[in-house]
């Protein structure tokens, strides 16, 4: 009979108010006073809330008299701080500073090639060799020569040291060796461009001429390109407001979705120069290509670590509401009890950066606070919930 009292007792006291709300209402509407209407409205707002914290308690009375108390069902997480990364993500396409196509230096038959596509060469190995027409052998004569001049040059030094003999006779001896001895350097060098060596250790990606083919110097006439797939970079442009955050040595995640792989590195190199176009700047970071499946022009996603904090606390970005005035909220689990029930406790809260599915609180939320997690967007501030961790 108590209970039914209370409920009758609550009824009537809605209908009273709500019928003198109504007229008083009715009469101010047509006095299009804007001031009576703000201040009718937040006595009525007013009104609501006390009716509903009642409601609630009656509810909870009810609940626990009858034995049949139906209580939010939710899930707590505990605020603990940790360390909290966050990256800036980028699009970039994978470089190499070594991927040259090798040109021929002399004019020739291309007598023999000595290396086929994707084979591993070294830093001077022999590539291919270009038919001389016959410079071999002007070399060897040359050399000849050049052997007798000396002789000569040496006697004549010996006699001259002896005061035997003219110094014109030693002068000309000497001018003739070095003479000689500069041409043969000079023919050794034009010999040794019929032979093509690798610039630098890599692979040979593509033979593009075929052996016997007429080769000379210039464009057109390329004879192999060479690639090397251990110096490997990547350069992204980064807005100019990361300036202050993206520094050398910084955390760099790269992911290729080609590969289904990633790789973790450091940023080698940041621009000196704020492109007025986009108003950025150049990043470099270096590619680890231990396996070889990484090429060049490869697509890439980077991540950039441009904040760190050791003692953020981070909760699930789902779990963050926010009001009509733009405030942000959780609720936090408290007066927790032996039997996993609590109240919930609506919290406005300031936040940081967000990260996969976190954000970090930056006021609002302490160490050990009970956070809800699952049911957070059905409970009400003050409501009594049951946690079921």
């Amino acid at each position: 009979m108590k209970k039914i009292f209370h409920i009758v007792a609550l009824g009537t006291l809605i209908v009273s108010c709500g019928g003198n709300n109504q007229q008083s209402t009715d009469n101010l509407i047509p006095s299009g006073d804007l001031k009576a209407l703000r201040a009718k409205k937040s006595e009525l707002s007013q009104k609501q809330r006390v009716l509903e914290s009642e409601i609630k308690k009656l509810d909870s009375a009810i609940g626990s008299l009858s034995g049949q108390e139906n209580l939010p069902l939710v899930t707590t997480i505990v605020a603990n701080p940790q360390k909290f990364d966050h990256y800036l993500d980028l699009q970039g396409d994978v470089q190499t500073k070594q991927n040259v196509l090798i040109y021929p230096e002399m004019q020739g038959v291309l007598k023999k090639v000595y290396v086929k596509d994707g084979q591993k060469v070294n830093k001077g190995q022999l590539l291919a060799t270009i038919d001389d027409g016959g410079l071999s052998s002007q070399v060897a004569q040359l050399k000849t020569q050049a052997q007798l001049a000396k002789t000569t040059f040496e006697r004549q030094k010996r006699l001259w040291e002896q005061k035997i003999g003219s110094e014109i006779q030693y002068l000309q001896a000497k001018t003739n060796y070095e003479a000689i001895e500069s041409n043969v350097k000079q023919m050794q060098s034009q010999l040794g461009k019929s032979s093509i060596r690798a610039p630098f250790s890599g692979i040979i990606d593509d033979v593009i001429k075929d052996q016997g083919t007429v080769v000379s110097p210039g464009p057109g006439s390329e004879i192999f390109r060479i690639v090397n797939l251990s110096d490997m970079y990547i350069d992204v442009e980064v807005p100019e407001t990361y300036l202050g955050s993206i520094k050398n040595g910084k955390e760099a995640k790269v992911y290729f979705p080609v590969l289904g792989d990633s790789v973790k590195t450091t940023i080698r190199q940041t621009g000196n120069f704020i492109n007025p176009g986009n108003r950025s700047f150049t990043v470099e970071i270096p590619v680890p290509n231990k396996n070889g499946n990484i090429k060049p022009n490869l697509s890439a996603r980077v991540q950039l670590n441009d904040y760190t904090s050791e003692n953020a606390i981070l909760v699930p970005q789902s779990i963050v509401s926010e009001n009509a005035e733009g405030e942000q909220y959780v609720y936090k689990a408290e007066e927790l009890n032996d039997n996993n029930e609590a109240v919930a406790k609506k919290i406005i809260i300031s936040t940081g950066k967000t990260q996969d599915g976190f954000v970090e609180i930056v006021s609002g939320i302490e160490d050990g606070n009970h956070i809800i997690k699952e049911g957070a967007r059905s409970v009400k501030d003050g409501q009594k919930v049951k946690i079921l961790n």
